[in-house]
């Protein structure tokens, strides 16, 4: 009877206390801001009391406060947030990630992300916790490798080398923004990661916009868009500093620290990081350092400033050289470790290709709060790249046979061991006129890219109105240099016509000697719409690029032909759709646009050695609509996409592989059609608290809809003669995509994921991924009906289709410990990559097709193979 009337005791004392209180039930739910995921098990405090609360499963709560209390908010990795309880319903509050648990305050956000249930466009995003748990030794596209639509290639496996495609295109239709700004090659059109090797350390979230995005720029992506965000200004003073050791020598160290936000409204944070290791293949060795540093000032309540330095200087060694099945198979150190470009020099480890960079940007952003319906952000940049692509070639120098070439470097034993580059030496040397026959090229690539995006922002009731110019600037000198002459004295030099017959020595330039300028001048307006259930937006925009090349080795000074003529193209762009919450749960959407976009460089003029315009330049076309439909409760989101791109009047320019005199084959080839359709589930599950399970799975039909336009096959060899196809043999084949540097692009991909906190500490996860119906690239100069000299073809292009690589798949593990040490907050990560140690094809390129089954033209088919098991421990600590 006692247990019972204390039990009635406490429970009206209890009731007494929250009367007194006179308290309401306020209700709000947490988000992720960048992810825009629910935080799942955040607590919810009244200020200055032990009172709380904790989030569910779809980050919902209810806590019951005194009227105008103020609720703090507070989570693992996020930044403490304090919220005023101006009313029963709180709505979405947005918590701040940092993966060092030091406060961070977003000076300039990032105006291209998308946010859920409200940007009618496929969209899926990682945050910071989730790349420190999964992304110690994975590269930025692996991280997106488990989103609908996305594959990912590391191609020969060197430092910073992955390939991404989204939806069947590949970077060079796609887009690349780091805190909203374009940092992809304008001139090739790729997206070289090494260039952001580091990169991953400071970002906040990556999110992936497939198809048609919303990112603000004038010039738009076909395929979908990357937005990366980086850390800004930090509000508590603190940092991180981290050790990883993992497999064949890998090791990588960082630091980083923040002041803090001063009273006078300064704060500035730095890190610094470097990355070593002997690759995941043999000769792949690298060194690699990272560099971020921001400095911020409120200026005023109204007004921030904010400028980023950022960065990643890197050396590693390269595996680029296409082998068949059957070699791989018979080496010894495996299918995996297998590298034909590498060898020794003078006693030391020497790769025959190394790429070297270093591409800083700096950008300055401010932001104006006008009044509480007018803004203006402005982001000025600039970024200096200098490096190389540092390569053995001449007589001693092919490495394996093609078509055209028999292969003639020494090794130092058999066909698999490594190139003995001391046996060059002495062949040079012991040439009697003093010249070399084989040497190291240097393939240099200088370049500045700068530009400014400025957008004005109004609030009139319901909708946003926004407009913008985005103004880019584009200048490299590309050149040739003799890097080392192999033992011999000098390298006899006939490119330059101005001066021929040139004794070369290291340091000169040779070869080609051009400079390419890109200028793009753009406006953009956008009408936002969000009310109740609805959102939307359209979007117009129109651009003009202007594209000029000057070449100082093929045309004499006094040839006015040396520079070409301004090459302009006036591009337009309208895109629009809306998004419907059918209720708290379910969404539907759709989105549809037109899009004109200027063709690369390469491809308006026929090759490296010429500033002829090609006479058949045009605008290459785009129009995609989409459909897409989303459930969200507490335990379980799907998100599921129909899209239908057509590509028009594409062109592409493709080196074929190098000639025996040292020149490369061109073949330049116009009004490529494509069709780029699918569907796209993903989706989460949450049977409780501490399981999350997630997959998706994407089924894509990419194919070439007609034969191609005309084209013109061409060689960088002076006054060679040129010839003109009347189209390629394409219509129905599957978009392997062509030419020997192409990635070959998986057309149906699944992967599933299992996170599980086993205790408060300790976090677990797996994640398998599956590939299918990926095809090799090849050559399309060889898909014509009838060969240049009229001769009988050797086989039927009509019939032709891409060989089919073999389907794979592969799991990864992670494990996260989270611990106190000497009172500092720790964690202990450990990664597995490729667990079950999967051998597969990553990439393959038919130099020759043919008619012959798939299987018969597998075993001869020129292939990079995957990645083999790697793994990965890091010990972070933060102060």
């Amino acid at each position: 009877m006692r247990k019972y009337l204390l039990l009635l005791f406490i429970s009206l004392f209890t009731t007494g206390v929250v009367l007194a209180q006179d308290g309401t039930v306020i209700k709000g739910k947490l988000l992720d801001a960048q992810t825009k995921e629910p935080l799942i098990g955040a607590t919810v405090t009244i200020k200055g009391t032990t009172n709380a609360t904790s989030a569910s499963l779809d980050g919902t709560f209810k806590i019951t406060a005194p009227n105008g209390s103020t609720l703090v908010v507070s989570y693992i990795g996020y930044v403490s947030k304090e919220v005023q309880a101006t009313s029963n319903n709180l709505g979405d509050i947005f918590v701040d990630p940092s993966s060092g648990s030091l406060g961070e305050v977003v000076v300039s956000a990032n105006r291209s992300l998308a946010i859920d249930r409200q940007t009618p466009i496929a969209v899926s995003s990682v945050g910071a916790k989730f790349i420190e748990e999964k992304g110690a030794l994975a590269e930025f596209p692996e991280l997106m490798k488990s989103t609908p639509g996305v594959a990912v290639s590391r191609a020969g496996g060197g430092y910073g080398d992955s390939r991404i495609a989204i939806r069947g295109f590949n970077s060079n239709n796609l887009a690349l923004l780091i805190n909203g700004l374009p940092v992809q090659d304008p001139e090739a059109g790729k997206i070289f990661w090494n260039d952001w090797a580091g990169l991953a350390d400071v970002t906040t979230s990556m999110q992936v916009q497939r198809g048609l995005s919303a990112s603000r720029v004038a010039v738009p992506s076909l395929g979908g868009t990357i937005n990366i965000t980086t850390k800004s200004l930090e509000s508590q003073e603190g940092g991180t500093v981290s050790q990883s050791i993992g497999s064949y020598g890998a090791s990588k160290t960082s630091f980083s620290y923040a002041t803090g936000l001063t009273p006078s409204g300064w704060a500035a944070s730095f890190l610094l990081s470097k990355s070593t290791g002997d690759g995941n293949a043999e000769g792949l060795y690298y060194t690699g350092y990272s560099y971020f540093a921001n400095i911020s000032k409120i200026l005023s309540k109204n007004q921030t400033l904010s400028i980023n330095f950022m960065g990643a200087s890197q050396s590693h060694g390269q595996r680029y050289t296409y082998q068949t099945i059957n070699t791989y198979r018979a080496a010894p150190q495996g299918e995996n470790r297998f590298n034909s470009d590498w060898g020794t020099l003078y006693g030391k480890t020497y790769s025959a290709e190394i790429n070297r960079y270093n591409k800083p940007l700096l950008s300055i952003s401010h932001d104006w709060k006008i009044n509480e319906t007018t803004s203006l952000s402005t982001i000025l940049y600039d970024s200096y790249g200098t490096g190389a692509a540092v390569y053995l070639t001449g007589a001693q120098g092919s490495i394996v046979s093609n078509t055209n070439v028999n292969p003639t470097v020494p090794r130092i034993g058999d066909a698999y061991s490594p190139i003995d580059f001391d046996a060059i030496v002495a062949t040079n040397k012991a040439r009697t006129d003093g010249s070399t026959a084989t040497y190291i090229n240097q393939a240099q690539n200088n370049h500045q890219q700068y530009g400014l995006i400025s957008t004005f922002k109004k609030t009139v009731n319901d909708i946003n109105f926004l407009a913008g110019v985005d103004l880019r600037g584009y200048h490299r000198q590309n050149y040739y240099v003799m890097n080392n002459l192999l033992g011999g004295s000098y390298w006899l030099d006939n490119t330059d016509v101005n001066n021929p017959g040139r004794h070369t020595v290291v340091g000169d330039k040779i070869n080609q000697d051009y400079n390419v300028d890109i200028f793009s001048e753009g406006v953009f307006a956008q009408a936002e719409y969000v009310k109740d259930a609805w959102s939307g937006f359209i979007t117009v925009g129109g651009n003009n690029t202007s594209n000029r090349k000057i070449d100082y080795f093929d045309y004499l000074t006094s040839n006015s032909k040396r520079q070409s003529p301004w090459v302009n193209f006036i591009g337009f762009q309208v895109k629009g759709g809306a998004n419907y919450n059918l209720d708290a749960h379910n969404n539907i959407f759709a989105n549809i646009g037109m899009v004109e976009k200027p063709p690369l460089v390469a491809t308006i003029f026929p090759n490296n050695k010429s500033t002829d315009v090609n006479d058949t330049k045009t605008l290459e076309k785009l129009f995609s609509y989409e459909l897409g439909y989303g459930y969200k409760d507490a335990m379980f989101n799907v998100n599921i996409n129909l899209y239908r791109s057509q590509y028009n009047d594409r062109a592409k320019n493709i080196q074929g592989q190098q000639n025996q005199d040292g020149s490369y084959p061109y073949a330049n080839v116009n009004g490529i059609n494509e069709l780029h359709q699918g569907i796209e589930i993903d989706g989460k599950f949450r049977p409780v608290k501490q399981v999350t399970l997630s997959g998706m799975l994407s089924i894509g039909d990419y194919h070439y809809t007609s034969n191609s336009g005309s084209g013109l096959i061409s060689s960088d060899k002076p006054n060679a003669t040129a010839t003109v196809i009347k189209s390629l043999i394409l219509k129905g084949q599957p978009i392997g995509d062509f030419g020997s540097s192409a990635a070959s692009n998986a057309q149906t991909t699944a992967a599933l994921g299992l996170d599980i906190d086993v205790l408060p500490q300790v976090r677990i996860g797996a994640n398998a991924n599956y590939y299918a119906r990926f095809f090799a690239s090849y050559d399309p100069s060889k898909l014509v009906p009838t060969p240049a000299n009229g001769s009988t073809p050797a086989f039927d292009p009509t019939t032709y289709k891409p060989v089919q690589l073999p389907n794979y798949e592969t799991i990864d593990l992670n494990i996260v410990y989270r611990f106190k040490f000497a009172g500092l907050d720790a964690s202990f990560i450990g990664n597995v990559y490729n667990l079950l140690n999967a051998t597969y094809l990553g990439e393959g390129y038919e130099s020759a097709p043919s008619n012959a089954s798939n299987t018969t033209r597998l075993s001869t088919l020129g292939v990079n193979y995957g990645i083999g098991r790697l793994y990965m421990t890091t010990l972070k600590i933060n102060f």
